[in-house]
């Protein structure tokens, strides 16, 4: 294996939201400074709907997120800005979404104000918004209703225990940030993934101009799938579910928009699967067969990193393997 840890000017794209973003962001940020986050706009439950409703503010709790992840110290700053209320009318909300907030009050736009967070922050990388535009995600379940809002997607799923048939977003046509355009092209490594499925990833490859820009760039390209399945969206998924899923989302699913698919075959996880099984989550299966006759290339190892009972990618190797294609 190529020690990329010594090669610091790779340009990777790192397209999702929320958890998992932030995991690969953290890998990353250790071999490169020359990342971009695009991050969906969605999101419209907790702290984040709150602000989007009450300021008319696009979403900031990815972003937020984002920023941390690529922040060159991981210190009391982090914790300040992560730091969530614990009762009153902030109850709920975290101090971080609330400084971006405020900056957005003081400065000309929003992009102005991510960019100022960023560097108070002094992160290493560029966080986006796929869009500057505001959109509601909205899904039809495999009974035929349909559910507005991000937030009440896997809610109503599990409801009314019917799967997700479909996503999209409301506006239809939203002009993509051309920023985030850009970063896709110029790219050498473009990461989709991780992160929830229909409320993270395939929202992002429906605004307008994204799916174009991910068949034109010369970069490589790679989807990293959950390693574990979350109640209400990807309930029995094995990953090539989830690859079908996304294609069965674009304009032209004959035409791929990833080259490598990131499969993780780590060892038996122990007692923090029990914990998840208890919440209602599986491990994501992998059926090699199932991929007899795909053009995908698999890239297959052992990613799990298991902190605090919690089931997340090893950001370090997930790096290594990914810049090393490169």
């Amino acid at each position: 294996m190529k020690d990329v840890r010594k090669k610091h000017s790779k340009r990777v794209t790192v397209i999702g939201g929320g958890t998992g973003s932030s995991v690969i962001l953290r890998g990353l940020k250790k071999y490169t400074e020359n990342i971009t986050a695009i991050v969906t706009v969605a999101d419209d439950g907790g702290g984040s709907g709150v602000l989007r409703e009450d300021l008319g503010m696009l979403p900031p709790g990815d972003i937020r997120s984002c920023i941390l992840s690529l922040a060159d110290e991981e210190g009391i700053m982090q914790k300040l800005l992560n730091y969530r209320f614990e009762e009153g009318r902030l109850k709920g909300q975290s101090f971080g979404n609330l400084f971006i907030a405020a900056m957005n009050g003081i400065s000309g736009s929003f992009m102005e104000a991510i960019k100022n967070v960023s560097d108070v922050m002094a992160i290493k990388g560029t966080v986006l918004p796929v869009s500057l535009e505001s959109v509601t995600l909205c899904a039809e379940l495999a009974n035929g209703e349909i559910v507005n809002g991000e937030s009440q997607i896997p809610l109503k799923a599990m409801e009314k225990k019917s799967k997700i048939k479909r996503v999209s977003i409301s506006p239809h046509e939203i002009n993509p940030l051309p920023e985030a355009i850009e970063a896709i092209i110029n790219a050498q490594a473009v990461i989709i993934g991780p992160g929830s499925l229909y409320t993270s990833i395939i929202p992002n490859l429906l605004v307008e101009g994204i799916e174009d820009a991910l068949r034109r760039t010369k970069a490589k390209r790679f989807y990293i799938p959950n390693i574990m399945t979350q109640p209400g969206e990807t309930d029995d998924y094995d990953v090539l579910d989830h690859v079908e899923a996304i294609e069965a989302h674009l304009k032209n699913p004959k035409e791929k928009i990833f080259d490598y698919v990131v499969i993780n075959r780590g060892k038996e996880i122990g007692e923090p699967l029990d914990i998840y099984k208890s919440g209602g989550a599986e491990r994501v299966r992998f059926i090699e067969e199932k991929f007899e006759g795909k053009s995908y290339k698999l890239i297959k190892g052992d990613y799990i990193d298991i902190k605090q009972n919690y089931i997340r990618h090893d950001a370090d190797k997930i790096a290594e393997v990914i810049l090393e294609r490169v």
